[in-house]
């Protein structure tokens, strides 16, 4: 139940000199959840109403008129502008004998698709994502070619919503059929060997607000090229079970549709198999082939009734089995080793195997009955990325990249073993000034925590270096080393940038990633905390230097850390974060992180502990809270913005200090995915003009 009272205007000021921030109307409105009374005063900003517009507008104007006024801001921006533009590529896919890939020229707000006829053709535009809006914000969120490669079916995504519309395209005229396909969220699709048509999972049309409505009851279509969406027949749905969600994939024989049924986001699933060898019919009769959702089973591929799969059962640090469609029965391939298996693919009539050591990608090749080949030569530490191709085939291609190495795509030989640079960017920048080292912090229970610490070589150990920490922790997603030209630019400011490897992910197994989810949440805050302190205690810098970041599940790291230590960190940017544990199931596709964050309704022992960490519940009145810039979006429907308003709102009446607490809404945007690189470089330029103003240094410009 839950009660309201009168309505009381935020007090402008509740210190000296602190900011005259715009108003926000709290309620004393009191929820009693398990007995328990919460205090929620913001709950109106949940609401699209005109009072909710009206605050966005305030806050906007007045963080804008803010960020206008920092020093460097242009500058920054130039310097952002300056290092992003270099040709970026993504790993080419081949179908039909064509290549398809991404290319940007540097500061096209969205790559553009790519077709050629072999690796020395000239290759042609597919697809231009820059043409479909006038201000880039309508981006590929989906690609699948047929297997003739003569069609193309493609995903688009609006102001960064999750929503997508899929469209078809013929290949060699370039021009789109009229197939139409609405109310897509979370899917691919993957064409019948016929190439007559694909599978794809899709909602009903929501009924109220599309981008809060909670989303349940997906179901697996197949849609026929040239026909209605209406038309499309309904081959697997389970009315009994509405958070079941599917994934289908046809096999290269094109015999089989493999299944796989998520529930939230747990590394568990089940797998079902129909053969549409026959005709695909309205439902599918399926053979439960993994049908517990004990542990993850990723398909690589089959050989006839053989299907080989990548699990976490019995094995935390991942295995390759075999399953028969017979026997029922499996058997293992690849045994799990003592480095985390972070991927694999069967292509060129090899298994490719990608291992995580210390966070670094290894990648060994294996022959199909599970015996080593070789390992592939890597340039050195960083992650890679690809591997993907067709069993036949006699190429892949693959990526890699480090903090100071941009991402370069290789040609790699299956039969030789041999890697050749396929495309390599050219940044303007000397990698040889930079340097990256990895160090080990101990979290409160003693656990090591790497951190990986990029800055310019020789940097002093004087405790002055700003420097920016990143952190996730969660979800099963892995940190390891990337290149972005958006840290290539702090980097060039004469910061360091200090990325660290989070209990919650699978850097080392699922042990690791169940260490940081439901109960054991706490940890990952803890690994966070411990790695700032070990970055002051070393002198690598100190308080008032020390930022940190994160977005989503890492924006609801930072506000725990914000809120749990704000005399430790000397600036935080906090963004699109989960930041209400009690309520974020009531949103879009939030009920799905229960299984990583606990039951808030369900569980009273769950509701206990959510409720000690939430950031916008253990913002205490009084306090003095480091300068913040919180960002977010009006069109994120992952994690809806009413996240970072009422948090915002919160802190802004409780900051006892003068320092700013801001929130930057982006219009037009969403939850990141496809986001214009203008608004990409805005955004930094802003965040690191408040860095620079509060952590009190000069950057190098």
């Amino acid at each position: 139940m839950r009660r309201f009272g009168l309505l009381v205007l935020l007090v402008p000021a509740l210190g000296l000199g602190q900011m005259n921030y715009p108003d926000s109307k709290r309620l004393d409105l009191i929820e009693t959840i398990h007995n328990t009374d919460v205090a929620d005063p913001y709950r109106w900003l949940e609401e699209d109403s005109a009072e909710t517009k009206a605050w966005v507008s305030a806050q906007s104007e007045f963080t804008n008129r803010y960020l206008a006024s920092l020093p460097y801001r242009k500058e920054i921006s130039s310097k952002l502008s300056g290092l992003i533009n270099y040709e970026r590529f993504t790993v080419p896919g081949k179908k039909g004998g064509k290549y398809f890939y991404s290319r940007n020229d540097g500061l096209q707000n969205q790559s553009v698709l790519y077709v050629a006829t072999s690796l020395t053709a000239k290759p042609r535009v597919l697809l231009d994502p820059n043409k479909l809006s006038t201000d880039g914000t309508v981006a590929l969120s989906g690609l699948s070619a047929s297997d003739n490669g003569r069609l193309l079916a493609y995903g688009t995504s609006a102001s960064g919503s999750d929503w997508q519309e899929w469209h078809v395209r013929n290949v060699s005229t370039g021009k789109d059929l009229t197939d139409h396909l609405k109310w897509v969220k979370f899917s691919g699709a993957s064409w019948s060997k016929d190439n007559k048509g694909f599978f794809y999972a899709r909602y009903d049309e929501p009924k109220g607000q599309a981008m809060q409505e909670q989303n349940y009851y997906q179901k697996l279509y197949y849609h026929r090229i040239g026909t209605l969406q209406s038309q499309d027949i309904l081959v697997y749905e389970r009315k009994d079970q509405r958070e079941w969600g599917f994934d289908g994939t046809v096999t290269e024989d094109g015999r089989y549709l493999v299944i796989s049924v998520w529930q939230g986001t747990l590394p568990e699933n089940r797998v079902y198999v129909a053969d549409i060898s026959r005709g695909i019919s309205s439902p599918l009769k399926v053979i439960k082939l993994f049908d517990k959702r004990d542990a993850s089973y990723t398909y690589l591929g089959n050989t006839g009734k053989t299907f080989y799969f990548q699990t976490n059962l019995k094995a935390p640090f991942g295995r390759i089995v075999s399953a028969n469609l017979d026997t029922m029965a499996t058997k293992t391939v690849i045994a799990q080793s003592g480095e985390a298996m972070e991927g694999a693919s069967m292509v060129g009539g090899r298994i490719v195997a990608q291992y995580l050591q210390h966070a670094s990608s290894k990648v060994k090749v294996f022959t199909p009955s599970g015996k080593l080949v070789r390992e592939v030569a890597l340039p050195g530490i960083g992650s890679v990325s690809g591997f993907a191709g067709r069993f036949d085939d006699s190429e892949t291609f693959y990526s890699y990249a480090s903090y100071t190495s941009p991402t370069t795509i290789y040609r790699y030989d299956l039969k030789s073993g041999e890697s050749k640079v396929y495309r390599r960017p050219n940044v303007k920048f000397d990698p040889a000034k930079f340097e990256t080292k990895q160090v080990f912090a101990k979290s409160k229970d003693g656990t090591r925590v790497p951190i990986f610490i990029t800055g310019r070589k020789g940097f002093k150990l004087d405790g002055n270096n700003p420097t920016l920490m990143y952190g996730y922790g969660g979800f099963n997603s892995n940190t390891t080393p990337h290149f972005s030209a958006i840290t290539l630019t702090w980097l060039e400011m004469g910061g360091l940038y200090a990325d660290v490897v989070l209990r919650g992910g699978t850097e080392y197994g699922e042990a690791w990633h169940k260490a940081g989810m439901l109960h054991n949440k706490q940890n990952v805050f803890d690994d966070f905390i411990a790695a700032g302190e070990f970055l002051i205690r070393e002198r690598f810098t100190s308080t008032p230097k020390l930022a940190i970041n994160g977005g989503s599940n890492g924006g609801l790291l930072v506000g725990a850390c914000l809120t749990q230590r704000p005399d430790l960190f000397g600036a935080a940017l906090p963004a699109v974060g989960v930041m209400d544990m009690l309520r974020f199931q009531k949103f879009t596709i939030g009920w799905a992180w229960q299984g990583e964050y606990g039951y808030p309704e369900k569980s009273y022992d769950d509701f206990k502990y959510l409720l000690g960490y939430s950031p916008y519940h253990n913002i205490k009145e009084g306090t003095k809270y480091p300068p913040t810039l919180i960002t977010t979006a009006d069109h994120d429907d992952r994690v809806v913005p009413a996240h970072s308003f009422k948090f915002a709102a919160a802190i802004q009446h409780a900051q006892a200090g003068t320092a700013p607490v801001l929130i930057r809404i982006e219009t037009k945007a969403g939850h990141g995915a496809g986001k214009p690189i203008t608004k990409v470089i805005e955004e930094w330029a802003d965040q690191y003009a408040f860095l620079v103003k509060h952590l009190g240094f000069k950057p190098r410009l």
